[in-house]
């Protein structure tokens, strides 16, 4: 590597003039991760502290497929009872494979569902990520925030569409399960 700071990667991004590389800092990344993770899992356990008894909560699996990077993903998700009026806090981790690369998502995101007089209820929510991107043996952690739409059925099947930027897959369409606890 010549011409950057240690830690520093040349990189030729996509619709960039081809003349000359731009170089990209991943220690900056890195710094930035530093501080999103521990504020991340601070936001998580105060949410954590106030949320009702388990009765009131849910645990779900998904799988479905990105897009940039294109692949297959899996995970799962806790949803709490609501904070506020419909509003729930749902973090859940997905795990990417496919493009050569894998794709470990930690997404802290909330869900206001709206009110419903059918067994389909539909959702719309936000919530920043910290992606684990592995890609030629070497992980870099990068974050991102989420945009999400969905419908749940009353028993717990249901459909999510999320809109990511930064670090995160720019769409994502999953189908999934979520169970209450009882």
């Amino acid at each position: 590597m010549s011409g950057g700071s240690i830690g520093a990667k040349r990189v030729a991004l996509e619709g960039m003039p081809n003349n000359d590389s731009t170089i990209i800092d991943s220690v900056n990344t890195r710094r930035i991760a530093r501080i999103v993770v521990p504020l991340a899992m601070a936001a998580a356990s105060l949410v954590s502290l106030s949320v009702r008894p388990a009765s009131a909560q849910s645990v779900g699996i998904r799988g479905g497929v990105s897009v940039k990077p294109d692949q297959f993903y899996f995970g799962g998700h806790v949803e709490t009872a609501p904070l506020i009026d419909r509003l729930r806090f749902r973090p859940n981790i997905e795990i990417g494979i496919g493009d050569d690369r894998t794709l470990v998502a930690f997404n802290f995101e909330f869900a206001y569902h709206f009110p419903s007089r059918t067994t389909w209820n539909v959702y719309a929510g936000a919530g920043p990520a910290l992606n684990l991107l592995r890609f030629h043996g070497e992980t870099d952690p990068g974050g991102g925030l989420n945009l999400l739409m969905g419908v749940q059925h009353e028993r717990g099947l249901f459909a999510e569409f999320k809109v990511g930027t930064v670090d995160s897959p720019r769409a994502k369409f999953a189908v999934g399960y979520a169970a209450r606890w009882q």
